[in-house]
């Protein structure tokens, strides 16, 4: 028998270890993928409705980049960022390369039940952790992007697990009228948790366009879909209007960009709230601002984001869709807000950041920018922040404000 000569073990470049760990989850996310679209969540019909200039008839895209932006060759919205920004995930958030430890978990006890109710000309915002946050406004309570599950996955068993507690046990949740969700990442749109809403009698959702069909599933009765702009009435008093966010959407293989991202802004007698959702920074929030002049409170976004002392450059794409703690800053400014409360960070880790990078480099962010630090706070979740009553804020008696 002819023997060929041993050339000893092959080299690729890259280690055995590491392949085989590609190999094994590439096949994790495939099953966890396939999963979520045949079982858990079956795809709903393509959204269809005229082009706009963030709708191609079929895929959703960031207007500021555009059809086919940055790519060798022509491709359709959005698709160059996902390709490239796939490459990033497998690497770093999948197998863990360059990612930094966090705590297994914070041990933080829950905040004290929350009132039921404010009176009109009252807010009152508490972060729940994450992009949850409850808003307490004119009589009404709203919950934003709601996510009070251990994982933020198509399953139960495996995904970034959540390392600190909600900061509002869900069993101290006061009625709620309305649940806003920006878009349909797992962190976001967390099925779970609005079945469990829908069983405590929350009455209805808002979300970005192509979202319904999934809400609906999970019993909340009223769900209503809005395009960038749009406008809905909550109450005789309050409105929900839905801004621009720059991002990307996607719950499977199989339907990217086919729905809507977006932020809101709850306009109120005590004034407008804007909760960015998942957003980069851009022209977008200069936008918002000229459209509501008078923000009392904007909510946004400090991670996942790349750290100053990283050993490596984000990746190209990385930035378009995440603000760090800088970019927020910038968007506070941006917006002239009265108020900015730090979003998105501490509960599951999701980029480069270590645990305590976000609220740090916020801290220096507003020292470059030269913007006073008690105007952009990052407090622990279950931290209840009272605003003052907006006739306090028009030196009028009480009483006129109710008139």
């Amino acid at each position: 028998m002819l023997k060929l000569p041993n050339k000893g073990p092959r080299r690729t470049g890259i280690p055995d270890k590491t392949i085989a760990e590609l190999l094994f989850c590439l096949a994790l996310i495939a099953l966890i993928s396939f999963r979520a679209h045949v079982e858990a969540e079956p795809m709903c019909a393509a959204y269809a409705e005229p082009a706009s200039d963030h709708f191609d008839g079929e895929l959703f895209f960031n207007p500021k980049y555009g059809p086919g932006h940055g790519a060798a060759a022509p491709v359709r919205p959005g698709e160059e960022a996902q390709r490239r920004s796939f490459g990033w995930f497998w690497f770093r958030f999948i197998l863990g390369i360059d990612r930094p430890d966090w705590p297994q978990e914070v041990n933080a006890a829950p905040a004290a039940p929350p009132p039921e109710r404010v009176p009109r000309g009252s807010l009152m915002i508490t972060p729940v952790g994450h992009g949850t946050f409850l808003i307490q406004i004119d009589g009404l309570n709203i919950l934003t992007d709601p996510i009070w599950s251990e994982r933020c996955s198509p399953v139960s068993w495996a995904g970034p697990k959540r390392r600190r507690a909600p900061g509002i046990r869900f069993e101290d949740l006061p009625p709620i009228d309305a649940v806003l969700i920006s878009h349909n990442h797992y962190d976001h749109l967390d099925i779970p948790t609005l079945e469990r809403l829908a069983g405590k009698g929350a009455r209805r959702s808002i979300t970005t366009l192509g979202n319904r069909d999934l809400i609906c599933k999970t019993g909340i009765p009223a769900v209503d879909e809005l395009d960038w702009w749009q406008t809905l009435s909550l109450s005789g008093e309050v409105t929900v209007t839905v801004v621009p966010a720059q991002h990307f959407s996607m719950r499977s293989f199989w339907d990217r960009n086919r729905t809507l991202w977006g932020g809101f802004v709850i306009s109120g007698p005590s004034g407008s709230i804007y909760y960015s959702g998942d957003t980069g920074y851009g022209p977008h929030f200069r936008e918002i601002s000229r459209r509501f002049p008078r923000i009392r409170a904007a909510l946004l976004p400090i991670a996942p984001f790349w750290p100053k002392n990283s050993n490596k450059p984000p990746h190209r794409n990385f930035n378009r869709v995440h603000m760090g703690p800088a970019e927020a800053v910038k968007a506070h400014l941006d917006l002239g807000a009265e108020l900015s409360i730090a979003a998105h960070f501490q509960v599951f880790q999701l980029g480069a950041d270590a645990f305590e990078d976000a609220p740090a480099e916020l801290k220096s962010a507003l020292l470059e920018q030269g913007v006073e630090p008690e105007s952009f706070i990052a407090p622990p979740p279950g931290e209840a922040i009272n605003l003052k009553p907006v006739f306090t804020l028009l030196n009028l008696p009480a009483a006129a404000a109710g008139n």
